[in-house]
Order: C-alpha cells, then structure tokens, then sequence
C-alpha cells in the first residue's frame, strides 16, 4: 500500500509499504477514505524528532471502511463505515472504565512512562504505524472504531477521531460557567473548534487570539471577538486589551491550544533546534530529560485568566525541564486541567451535533482536501500557514 512516512525533520514522502494484516484476534483492518493532518503531527515534522525513526507512517485522524475482523471483535463487520480515535484504549481496564482511555493500562507503552498507545506518534507512544495510508491495522478494535451512518460526506464525521473530542475536552475542562467568558489562544483546528463549542455550549463571550489573518477570519465569521497578536507590542497589552472586556478581571477560563510551537520564547526555540540536529543517540535521551518548551501561550494564559480562574492545555507539550511560575499559579489560585483527550467518553456527547442543522459547522471545516500523492505538501503549506490552510483532509 502507500503511506507517508517521516524521514527526518521537515521531511516526509509517500513510499509503497507492506499491507498491515490482522496480528491479533482484537484487531480489525480499515480501508481508509479520509484522514486528517492534525497541528500535533507538525510536532513530529518539527519538534519531536529525537523520538522518531525513518520509515515511521504518520497520521492519526482516520475513517474509513472495516475491510477484516479479528476473531474477538463481535461488534464490526467487514463494510462498516468507522471513525477510530487516536487513541488506542481496550475500553475494561479500570483506567477506561473511569473515563480515561487515554490512560490504558492494556495499551500504556509502560516501556517509555507514557500512556495509551496513539497511532502514528512515536516510539514515546508505541511507534504504532499511522492512518495517513491507504489502510490501516487497528488493535484493540472490539472498543475503539465508532460505528457512523452511511448518506453524510466524511466531512461530517472524521473529526470525531481527534479534532471535536479534543475541543470539547478542553471545553469542558475549561468549567467556563453559563454566560461566561472564555479566551482560545490559538485558532488553529482544535482552538477554533474549541470557540465554536464554547459558543453553543452557552458561554456568554468567547475571545479568540492568534496572529494567522485567515485564522482571525474565520472564528470572527462565527461571532468570536478576535484579537491579533500582530496588534501588540508585548504581551502585558493583549492582556489588558482583553481585561478591559471582562470588567478588569480577565476572562473566567483560557483555553491554551497552542502548546509547544508558540510563536516567542527564541530560547526555547534555539534549544529545540539544537536538540534535533544531534546524533539520534544522544538527541533522544537529551531530550527526555532536558528538553523545554516554548511556553509564550502558555505564559499568556496564566497572567490572563482571571484569579479563580481555569486554564484548560489541548496544546501538546514535551518538556522535561520547563520553568513555571509557581508563585503566581498559587497567587491567583488558578486551576489547571490537560492531557490527551479521551476520546470514547466524550463522543456519544458529541454525536447529536453532528446533524444537518451542522451547528458546529463540520460540513466544511476543512479548508483544504488532498490527494495522500500531494502530503508531503500539504505538511509543508500547513506548517508555513500558506494559502489559508486551517484544517487539511487526505484522501488515500
């Protein structure tokens, strides 16, 4: 089959690969028809290469159609339309059964200190092969895969995989209070799904920040009140600038979904760079214990929010050795709530949107669809921000 795979930083290609075949009787093989390029998988084209090896297949936003089944999966059957979350999860370990799949203790790669398995995101996370491929081998399949409708485009329901669950995750992390008010850093996919929930989920105001114009653009089309970075000179202005709309206090939750790319913190940055020009033996244990992210969002966040407040991370971070404000953390009495989004417990919740009334726009939220032949591509205009691109869709 064909499938992109990471060679090195900033370098991936569609290369022909060995067909995946059932390993396990939990297993199921899917033929893919949408896949997604998520802002995480740039960390890998980017940040995260210590943690990848060549030939590695990206990718973890999938649906498609049950193409086999392992003997132990009773409820899929070869033609089922599925989505299949990120995550891979048993669904009867005591972590899932509280709600928290992406804790797995079946599937947790306890040889690296992580959690659940992911598909197509590092050795850190079991270096399992990805969904940005003609078809994909997915384990624990008796628990994962959610059964869709056939009528609707995949357009309505591919981002059950990854983009709505973990919006709403860092919505309802977030505690925003009804009639309240909530800042998204970041209008990316995930930032400007995250606007889009706060709003129907009832939040007064919802304020969005970023510095890409086509991004400001479009949550202002959906009743966000933007503010773009480019507008300041520092961040004690945007804060202020913001403040001034919540009565002086600051808004009652951030929503940092940004994570470890944010624009500033030069340092960090230089460090990162550093990190994954060394000799992969050495890069990958520097980084496990040393490395550090660019936290300029994450900063903005904490002096944001308002005392009391909640800050909600669907931004992905890496570091190890990461400088936090403590004593202003403890000052405000700011709660924190992050992590990877558990994707089975929010979905049936999500679901009802997903109707033709489309109230959370899914039909097209995609600025960009392409071939799997044009990824490579489509990595390179998605991480420069080129031509509006907000959300991409392969099509294998």
């Amino acid at each position: 089959m064909r499938a992109l795979t990471w060679q090195g930083k900033r370098d991936v290609k569609v290369e022909n690969v060995p067909d995946p075949r059932i390993e396990e009787p939990t297993d199921a093989i899917i033929r893919v028809t949408s896949t997604g390029l998520c802002g995480s998988d740039l960390h890998l084209y980017e940040v995260l290469t210590p943690f990848m090896a060549p030939g590695d297949i990206l990718g973890h936003e999938p649906m498609g159609i049950v193409e086999e089944v392992g003997a132990a999966v009773p409820d899929l059957q070869v033609g089922d339309r599925v989505v299949v979350p990120f995550q891979i999860a048993c669904g009867n370990c005591w972590m899932c059964l509280t709600g928290l799949p992406t804790q797995c203790e079946t599937t947790q790669v306890s040889s690296e200190g992580m959690g659940a398995a992911l598909f197509g995101y590092t050795r850190l996370y079991g270096a399992v092969p990805g969904a940005q491929a003609e078809y994909l081998r997915v384990p624990q399949a008796q628990y994962g895969p959610i059964k869709v409708p056939e009528g609707p485009s995949d357009d309505r329901f591919v981002y059950l995989s990854d983009v709505l669950p973990t919006a709403w995750q860092a919505v309802a992390y977030a505690g925003v209070p009804k009639g309240g008010s909530v800042a998204v850093l970041g209008l990316g996919p995930i930032g400007d799904m995250a606007c889009r929930i706060a709003q129907v989920q009832g939040a007064g105001r919802v304020f969005g920040v970023d510095l890409v114009p086509e991004r400001l653009n479009r949550a202002k089309q959906r009743g966000v009140e933007t503010f773009d970075l480019r507008s300041f000179d520092d961040e004690k202005e945007l804060v202020a600038a913001i403040r001034d709309q919540t009565d002086g206090r600051g808004p009652d939750a951030v929503i940092d979904a940004v994570g470890t790319e944010a624009h500033g913190s030069a340092a960090a940055r230089m460090v990162q760079n550093a990190s994954a020009l060394l000799p992969r033996k050495l890069s990958g244990p520097m980084a496990e214990r040393f490395s550090v992210d660019r936290l300029a969002a994450l900063y903005t966040a904490i002096e944001l929010v308002r005392r009391g407040g909640t800050i909600s991370i669907s931004g992905v971070y890496g570091g190890m050795a990461d400088p936090m404000p403590m004593l202003t953390l403890f000052d405000k009495q700011i709660q924190m709530r992050m992590g990877q989004a558990n994707v089975r417990r929010w979905s049936d919740e999500i679901i009802p949107y997903l109707t033709d009334e489309d109230p959370l726009g899914v039909d097209d939220f995609a600025t960009h669809r392409v071939p799997l032949d044009e990824a490579p591509r489509a990595y390179e205009m998605f991480q420069k921000k080129q031509d509006g691109a907000v959300k991409v869709l392969i099509k294998p």
